[in-house]
């Protein structure tokens, strides 16, 4: 267990046990991709696979960081003003970016602290290790201070979520530590990325199963593409507001002002904002279809986002768009996108739990071939998991 490893390689790293262990999950997105940057409407699930953070205060000011993913060790004499600049120790900067916010923020009082990493959520794969790591910190660091409080979920998803943004330098919305700290057993989370409201929808139909195909591919061109996604987002943000007045972000263009103004934005802008409009409408259908038990429908919004994607967004590739195909001709399989910010990483279906291992045959026998690569994907079957908690 993932909690036990991270207590156990504490006490071998630093000859003492740990304070406290929290651990958090990664997470997958049935619907709402590249929606969270826009102040739109995302609908996430935590996977049961989790990255674990042991924690044990110090008073000399001293902060060392261990992984067991990671040789050697992190020591820094007070917190960062600046992210590390070693390769590294890159690692680092995520969860020392959460102290820093926490003690911004009064979460946390900087004296010191003994951290050692440990998880099993897959890196580079899209499915948010990063965010794991960040709120897993983040509760760790909460209960080292605060042992009989009750852990401020959304609090230390926003303390994540800023150290990311701003410590680490890296553009990205709130859906990532949002679902890794508020996400239930047995829900997806509703989220309203502009004004943070969250709700939990169930997810319980034992006909069907969550299956993530991990490509094991990232292409160079992902971080690079997906702060240009963000920058055109902006200018179109811009033209309608030019146009419309009050836009703030492409959650305040609905389809008939798209519709209506298309002709005026140049294509690649007219695309983006054209999936970014659908998209939040498929998260809102495919709640509505949660809520009324149909499955199907839900897989539809899973389909035509995926091809919203790598149709208007364009952050798709060939090997995701390769499972995905395999995905639709699959009996059984009625639901399939990418998840996370494309170029790579993973799939996420939704299966009819007779047909989870024909699927799993068909991407065995036939992905590498027709994506024409010679890595093996990896597949895993997950339920809809627990947010943070302490272990």
């Amino acid at each position: 267990m993932t909690a036990g490893e991270a207590r156990q390689a504490f006490e071998a790293a630093y000859d003492r046990e740990p304070t406290a262990v929290a651990s958090a999950p990664g997470r997958v997105n049935l619907v709402g991709g590249h929606t969270d940057y826009n102040g739109g409407l995302v609908l996430p699930m935590a996977i049961d696979r989790r990255t674990a953070v042991a924690a044990a205060p110090r008073d000399d000011d001293r902060f060392r960081l261990r992984s067991t993913d990671v040789e050697g060790r992190v020591v820094v004499d007070g917190l960062p003003d600046e992210p590390l600049g070693s390769e590294d120790e890159a690692w680092a900067n995520y969860p020392l970016g959460v102290l820093v916010e926490l003690a911004r923020e009064g979460l946390f009082e900087s004296r010191g602290l003994d951290l050692l990493v440990a998880g099993d959520v897959p890196r580079g794969a899209g499915l948010s290790s990063s965010a794991a790591l960040e709120v897993a910190t983040a509760a760790a660091a909460y209960a080292v201070d605060s042992p009989t409080h009750e852990l401020p979920r959304r609090a230390l998803a926003e303390a994540a979520w800023r150290a990311e943004t701003g410590f680490v330098g890296l553009d990205c919305g709130i859906m990532d530590q949002y679902a890794s700290a508020c996400c239930r057993t047995g829900e997806v989370l509703f989220l309203d990325c502009r004004s943070r409201e969250t709700r939990g929808v169930r997810f319980g139909d034992r006909e069907y199963r969550v299956v993530v195909v991990d490509t094991r591919v990232e292409h160079e061109l992902a971080s690079s593409a997906y702060n240009d996604r963000v920058r055109e987002c902006a200018e179109a943000v811009e033209q309608f507001d030019a146009l419309l007045g009050g836009v703030e972000s492409l959650r305040d263009v609905d389809r008939d002002a798209l519709v209506a103004h298309a002709a005026s934005l140049p294509g690649v802008l007219r695309r983006r904002t054209r999936h970014v409009v659908t998209e939040n409408e498929r998260v809102r259908a495919a709640v509505d279809a949660l809520e009324a038990e149909d499955v199907g429908a839900v897989g539809d919004c899973m389909f035509e986002s995926h091809a919203s994607l790598r149709d208007d967004y364009e952050v798709s590739c060939v090997e995701l768009d390769t499972v995905v195909e395999l995905a639709w001709e699959t009996a059984g399989v009625v639901g399939a996108r990418m998840t996370g910010g494309g170029f790579g990483g993973s799939v996420v279906a939704l299966v009819r739990s007779d047909a989870v291992e024909d699927f799993r045959a068909h991407v065995d026998t036939e992905y590498t071939e027709r994506a024409g690569v010679d890595v093996e994907p990896r597949t895993f079957v997950c339920s809809p998991a627990e947010g943070v908690r302490l272990e």
